[in-house]
């Protein structure tokens, strides 16, 4: 599909104030196909896209597929992840308010910390700079990620597999600045707001919030920098929240505010938004839906094929290469194992290099087609199955859970090639 190019100056001076609905109906796009086909095909921005869908150019990223238009939400091109880390320009966008900010005076920007604290404090991102900086490899994940694969099918954003990236990031330790501002006796909750607006008073403020100690934690960032460049104005410029290990909701975007709490934090995108069922893997019935609900937290584990190409053509008897990549919520990936028999046999893969338990970790494996595999072919087609274990032996499901949010699925992705000769 040929992707349209979104001018910059054009861009800003849109403001999302119409959006970006304007331009996609003048490049003669539907945006009723936005997310909303049943239909789905293999094609190279993923392992499943649906079809019949725009793919723009957003400033400062490649061609992408567009989940959403107003806000942006934007999915990385499969073909990105066969790299240890996501290019910038690649990376996956997701805002949840209209109106997002598009340009930002980093001179005049401040990060105010306050609430129950000993002293509020406005910090320019030069003062951030001056802090000892720490650079961390985690992975960032939508909650919703793969959520158009959910059946019966849910509401949300209808994302394929690409609403997650792996990024080196750098900044100062959310702790750090805590520690500065002092925090006082009797805290216990920390909230995160970004610059990000609704289109009306009534839209609640995108405010997330930690236990204060999960915010303490010394892998919490406030990040200026991803893959060592500044971030990327839809990534979160000038500073985001980074949470390594927990689902992208809490890795708050263009960061403006911090607030400590004496009570627990109430608002709505943490009372009534992103709940998952109290059940093991926030697994519930379609039927019989779940009364205890929780916040979500952190990412289960996962692991996805990158090679060969989907339904690439190769010869029997060819040496395959397989590969792909692996992460989970900060355990660390302990093994990545395959399957050309359904689930019946499974063969252990290569680890790549380890860049710590919150990055993602390549894994390889190099396959020979038998007499006995062909046997197993249907229309000419070898699939495989791809099951990664993480470090508190926690490993992927054979069949995939279900939620009525489409948070947090992980069953064992499957990956064909066509045999010919």
């Amino acid at each position: 599909m040929q992707a349209k190019r979104i001018d910059r100056r054009h861009w800003l001076r849109q403001s999302f104030t119409v959006g970006l609905r304007s331009s996609l109906l003048y490049s003669g796009i539907s945006l009723s196909a936005l997310g909303c086909k049943r239909d789905r095909q293999r094609q190279e921005n993923g392992p499943v896209m649906l079809d019949n869908e725009p793919v723009l150019r957003f400033p400062d990223k490649v061609p992408m597929r567009v989940v959403n238009d107003r806000p942006p939400c934007l999915e990385t091109p499969w073909r990105y992840y066969r790299d240890d880390f996501t290019p910038n320009e690649a990376f996956y966008v997701r805002w949840h308010l209209q109106s997002i900010p598009t340009r930002i005076d980093s001179a005049n920007w401040r990060l105010k910390i306050g609430g129950h604290v000993q002293k509020s404090l406005e910090l320019s991102l030069a003062d951030l700079r001056q802090f000892e900086v720490v650079q961390l490899a985690a992975v960032n994940q939508c909650s919703g990620n793969s959520r158009s694969l959910f059946g019966p099918r849910v509401t949300g954003a209808q994302w394929g597999n690409g609403a997650m990236g792996n990024a080196m990031w750098a900044g100062v330790p959310l702790k750090t600045l805590l520690d500065k501002a002092g925090i006082r006796a009797g805290a216990i909750d920390v909230s995160f707001d970004g610059l990000d607006q609704g289109p009306l008073a009534s839209v609640p403020d995108f405010v997330k919030s930690l236990p204060l100690d999960i915010a303490r934690r010394p892998e919490v960032l406030v990040a200026y920098e991803m893959n060592g460049a500044p971030l990327p104005i839809l990534n979160g410029f000038p500073v985001r929240l980074v949470v390594p290990g927990y689902y992208a909701t809490y890795w708050i975007k263009s960061l403006s505010q911090i607030i400590v709490h004496e009570q627990t934090y109430t608002g709505y995108w943490m009372t009534k938004a992103y709940l998952i069922p109290a059940t093991n893997n926030a697994n519930e019935n379609p039927d019989r839906l779940s009364k205890s609900m929780i916040p979500i937290h952190q990412m289960n584990v996962r692991s996805f094929f990158t090679m060969p190409e989907e339904l690439q053509q190769v010869r029997k008897n060819q040496l395959v290469k397989l590969a792909g990549i692996a992460f989970d919520g900060g355990s660390g990936i302990a093994k990545v194992e395959i399957s050309a028999d359904r689930g019946k046999s499974w063969q252990q893969t290569e680890l790549g290099k380890n860049h710590g338990n919150y990055s993602f970790r390549r894994w390889s494996a190099l396959w020979q087609n038998s007499e006995e595999f062909t046997k197993l072919l249907e229309n000419n087609k070898a699939t495989w199955l791809v099951k990664a274990t993480n470090n508190k032996g926690e490993e992927q499901p054979m069949e995939s859970i279900w939620n009525r949010g489409g948070y947090m699925r992980n069953g064992v992705e499957s990956w064909s090639v066509e045999v010919v000769g």
